[in-house]
């Protein structure tokens, strides 16, 4: 966080604001003690870590948080959340970034929210990631024709490897109650 500088931001509509208000009271007791960034199984892949995202939300920094990748790739492990010496919800915390997000909407959102909603819809399907389903799933949510052709080097790299499966029809809607009853929780 150092050098970064301050941008304070100001919710528009109501429900920004009450997921805003969630978000702080949840976060606040944060004592910066690091026990969720260590216990997070994809901090390497975070631009900024989740300690630093408690205490940037703390100071109304959201911008930035809003700006990186980190949020939308915690996997809900709670390992953050089980190892937190305050009992803090922070896998609550990083769902209602990803709605804050998604209420906010920009280009660069709407492209991570479209991979993050093809991954969580392949995994409600299918009962675990199925890579080819999952690609195909984020490739139609967005709409962008020379998209695929991008991901075409990373592809024949996990196929040499022996990564890419058929999709395994196997484990397919054994998650749909636990989704149903996450979405009726949240009130969706």
């Amino acid at each position: 966080m150092k050098g970064t500088e301050r941008q304070v931001w100001s919710p528009a509509d109501a429900e920004t604001r009450s997921v805003l208000a969630e978000l702080k009271e949840t976060v606040g007791a944060c004592m910066q003690c690091g026990t969720c960034t260590a216990s997070c199984p994809n901090r390497f892949a975070m631009d900024v870590s989740p300690r630093a995202m408690w205490r940037m939300i703390q100071f109304d920094m959201l911008d930035r948080i809003l700006k990186s990748h980190t949020f939308w790739l915690c996997s809900s492990c709670y390992m953050c959340t089980l190892r937190c010496p305050r009992g803090l919800k922070l896998t609550s915390a990083m769902g209602m970034l990803k709605r804050l997000a998604r209420l906010r909407s920009g280009q660069d959102v709407a492209e991570t929210g479209d991979f993050y909603e093809a991954f969580m819809s392949n995994v409600e399907t299918y009962g675990r990631v199925q890579e080819l389903s999952l690609m195909n799933g984020y490739f139609m949510k967005s709409m962008n024709p020379v998209l695929p052709l991008t991901f075409i080097p990373l592809g024949i790299k996990m196929l040499g490897k022996g990564k890419l499966h058929l999709p395994d029809t196997m484990q397919r809607d054994t998650l749909k109650a636990m989704f149903a009853k996450a979405r009726e929780m949240e009130g969706r």
